[in-house]
């Protein structure tokens, strides 16, 4: 039997978990991926059972950012990166969402994981915003919610080397989330969602509108100032030499 990319289900009574799982594409967004996330996410924002979300991926990997034939479709004008809205995803989730990134969390897909209201990264994984990599500049909101979640410093050398750092040595830099070892990335993000889940679903409802509405009011202006840029720097022929030469590396 196939297993599909995306996998919801509730896991205690107001607890639900989505588990990224296309190994056939190790978590890059691809199309049964993207289309599973939107569809759970959905769900989720339909049923008034609910308290709380983990999101979480499967062996090493959380979630690897876009396909190489999505890059190449935006290299090419045939689409632009919000064409289909995944970065906000967690931060339009009606109830709180933690993100339990126990592998690696790689372009977009880092920066999907950051706009949950709780990150937890796991020691041994890989986290990077390798956009620059590629010679575009970033997108997936990551210009807003990397200093936004880890401070202007940090992010600029995230942004501009698009070096990879293991979650031990963001630790090392003082971000401001749990790093654990990975086997225990999706214990603690449930013990989170266990306090969570004790409160009132209208309270957490409540106190969440007010302490994102800032970033939802704010996002669409920076999506746009993005594809502004991806205008000046997509479609230069050294990028897509990167793409086709760099891809996975």
């Amino acid at each position: 039997m196939t297993q599909v990319p995306v996998d919801l289900r509730e896991i205690e009574p107001g607890i639900v978990q989505i588990t990224m799982q296309d190994k056939e594409h190790k978590n890059t967004f691809s199309d049964g991926l993207m289309e599973g996330l939107i569809r759970a996410f959905a769900a989720i924002n339909a049923n008034d059972r609910y308290k709380v979300v983990i999101i979480t991926g499967y062996d090493s990997y959380f979630a690897s950012g876009g396909t190489q034939e999505a890059l190449l479709a935006i290299y090419e004008s045939k689409v632009n990166f919000n064409d289909t809205n995944l970065y906000s995803l967690a931060l339009d989730c009606r109830i709180p969402v933690i993100s339990a990134m126990q592998g690696h969390g790689i372009g977009g897909g880092f920066v999907f994981g950051l706009f949950a209201d709780f990150v937890v990264l796991s020691k041994e994984s890989i986290y990077t915003t390798n956009f620059m990599k590629y010679g575009f500049t970033p997108g997936m909101g990551a210009t807003y919610v990397l200093p936004w979640k880890l401070g202007i410093a940090l992010t600029q050398e995230l942004l501009l080397t698009a070096n990879n750092f293991r979650g031990v040595e963001l630790e090392k830099r003082g971000i401001p989330f749990p790093v654990l070892p990975r086997a225990e990335v999706l214990d603690y993000a449930l013990q989170l969602a266990r306090q969570l889940a004790e409160k009132p679903r209208v309270s957490l409802i409540t106190l969440k509108d007010h302490l994102v509405s800032g970033a939802r009011e704010q996002l669409p202006g920076i999506i746009e100032k993005e594809v502004a840029m991806h205008g000046k720097t997509f479609h230069l022929a050294e990028v897509k030499d990167r793409i086709m030469g760099l891809f996975g590396k």
